[in-house]
């Protein structure tokens, strides 16, 4: 297997592994100019053919991620959930104010 082929095989595993829509949690960003801080949540766009996992972060930048390089993980289902609660939370806050 050449470099090529076992590149592609790898970035192949990331977008299985992480689909569109998937939720992360960013541990740590090697980007020395421009990272995004650690704990950033966000969701995932796609993942190039490099292996790049290109994601939305809360915080409003797009900026990937390079598996190996930085480091990241999906959301727990404990998490997802209390997301959720706190989205439900909020917009019942919003309803009650419109009233």
């Amino acid at each position: 297997m050449n470099d090529w082929e076992r590149a592609h095989r790898t970035a192949q595993i990331y977008k299985e592994a992480y689909p569109s829509g998937t939720r992360v949690l960013l541990v740590q960003m090697s980007d020395p100019y421009h990272p995004v801080e650690s704990g950033m949540r966000g969701t995932v766009c796609f993942v190039d053919d490099l292996g790049t996992v290109h994601i939305d972060w809360d915080n409003g930048r797009g900026l990937g991620v390079v598996p190996g390089k930085d480091e990241f993980r999906k959301l727990t289902e404990e998490e997802l959930a209390q997301e959720l609660r706190e989205e439900q939370q909020a917009q019942q806050v919003l309803d009650e104010q419109t009233m």
